[in-house]
């Protein structure tokens, strides 16, 4: 959640996130924009296409959370749960190594991972407020994730760049190919050796790819 202030009681759903943007969009006097999101916040930047498609000119989705992804069930499962709720809630307080071990699988190569990365991801968790709201977010996943299903249609004509690690163990790429298919206006980069955070991991990569796309003529 980076700086945001953390407000009790948020409504965490992608849609009312999604207007939430719209809105922060008004107030920055931004009519539209390119827009690029990951992981949970790739889900977000599809549904605010999805409610406010005058404002999202193109997508650029680096393997976004989707309801054709299946790979997280279990752990959603398991923190929707009273003891993973308690075990959530401990998460900040947890021994740096498992926290280290836990990022270190978000990546293709391990070695890849920046010294400064952990603490950087890290951080907000000991704001307070933010596993609550995260909490929210995963109380509410099955619903997001039914809801985006049902507005992926909209975006059929929409241009987008769909980045994937063929490692990610938390988006699978098999989802990426069935977005595709949704999404009939895609371009499907595939980084070979990646994992859940390629701009991290392989950002020349993905820097190239993001240039590319947005450098090109708009389909028509």
């Amino acid at each position: 959640m980076g700086q945001s202030e953390r407000v009790p009681g948020l409504d965490a759903s992608l849609e009312a996130t999604a207007d939430r943007v719209a809105a922060c969009m008004d107030a920055l006097g931004l009519n539209e924009a390119d827009v690029a999101g990951h992981s949970h916040g790739g889900a977000l930047a599809m549904m605010l296409a999805a409610r406010h498609p005058e404002r999202v000119r193109r997508l650029i989705l680096f393997a976004p959370a989707n309801p054709y992804c299946d790979l997280g069930r279990q752990l959603i499962g398991f923190y929707q749960t009273r003891v993973g709720m308690c075990l959530a809630r401990q998460i900040p307080w947890l021994p740096r190594m498992l926290k280290k071990t836990a990022l270190s699988r978000m990546y293709g190569d391990p070695c890849r991972v920046p010294k400064d990365a952990l603490e950087g991801y890290t951080a907000g968790l000991r704001v307070p407020g933010t596993v609550e709201h995260v909490l929210n977010i995963v109380r509410g996943w099955y619903a997001d994730m039914g809801q985006l299903r049902e507005v992926l249609a909209d975006l059929a004509e929409k241009p987008t760049l769909l980045i994937w690690g063929d490692r990610d163990r938390a988006v699978g790429l098999d989802s990426a190919r069935e977005l595709q298919r949704t999404l009939r206006r895609s371009r499907l980069v595939v980084l070979p050796g990646v994992g859940h955070i390629p701009f991290e991991e392989v950002p020349e990569a993905c820097n190239d790819a993001m240039y590319d796309w947005l450098a090109s003529p708009l389909p028509s």
